[in-house]
C-alpha cells in the first residue's frame, strides 16, 4: 500500500510538471503570439480608419476642385491684375489712367515716367513715377481714385511739399500758397508672361 501510495504521488507529481511544461511553454510559444496578433489587429484597425478618413476626403475632391475654379473665376473677375499683352502695354495705359485722374481732379501733370519692370513671384510690377501740382483736395481725390482703381494701383515712395508762395507787388511779401509739390511711384501688377 506504500509503494501504490509512492506510485500515485508520483504521478500526480508527474501530471503536475506536465501541466508546469504545458503551462511555461503556452507562456513562451503561445502568448507572444497572442499579444502580437491583438497588436496586429490594433494596427489593422487603425489602418482602416485611416483608410476610411482619406476615402472621404478623396469623395469630395470633385467639390473642392469645382470650388477652386470658381474661386480662380472670381479672382479673375475682380481684374487686380492687369490684361494687357506686354509691360509697355501696361505702363502706356497706367501714364494715361494717372493723367486722367490728375486732370478730373483739376490738378496739374508736371511729369510721368515709366520705370523699369521687375519680377516677383508670379508678377511682373509696372511701376511709374509721378509729378504732380494741386492742392490738398485735388491729391485726395486723385489718391481716392487710384485707390479704388481696377486694376489694383498702389501708390508708393510719395513725397508732398508745399510749393513757394508768390510775392506781392504791392506789399512786397510772401503770400501763402494752398499748392502742393508731389512726387509719388504708383505700381501696378502683371501676371508673368509666359517665356
Amino acid at each position: 500500500m506504500a509503494a501504490e501510495k509512492n506510485n500515485q504521488t508520483q504521478r500526480l507529481l508527474a501530471v503536475g510538471l506536465l501541466v508546469l511544461v504545458i503551462l511555461l511553454l503556452s507562456a513562451l510559444i503561445i502568448m507572444p503570439i497572442v499579444s502580437k496578433g491583438l497588436e496586429l489587429g490594433e494596427a489593422k484597425e487603425s489602418l482602416v480608419f485611416k483608410l476610411q478618413k482619406y476615402e472621404r476626403i478623396l469623395a469630395k475632391k470633385d467639390s473642392v476642385l469645382k470650388s477652386m475654379a470658381k474661386i480662380k473665376a472670381q479672382h479673375l473677375a475682380q481684374g487686380y491684375f492687369n490684361t494687357q499683352k506686354t509691360p509697355s502695354l501696361a505702363s502706356a495705359e497706367l501714364q494715361e489712367f494717372i493723367k486722367k485722374a490728375i486732370v478730373d481732379a483739376g490738378g496739374q501733370l508736371s511729369s510721368t515716367q515709366a520705370l523699369s519692370e521687375t519680377e516677383k513671384d508670379k508678377f511682373t510690377l509696372i511701376t511709374v513715377s509721378v509729378r504732380m501740382t494741386g492742392n490738398m483736395e485735388i491729391l485726395r481725390s486723385v489718391l481716392y481714385k487710384l485707390e479704388t482703381a481696377t486694376p489694383l494701383i498702389i501708390v508708393d515712395q510719395m513725397d508732398i511739399r508745399p510749393m513757394r508762395g508768390k510775392r506781392n507787388r504791392l506789399t512786397r511779401k510772401l503770400e501763402p500758397s494752398n499748392d502742393l509739390n508731389v512726387n509719388f511711384q504708383a505700381v501696378s501688377f502683371m501676371r508673368k508672361q509666359p517665356k
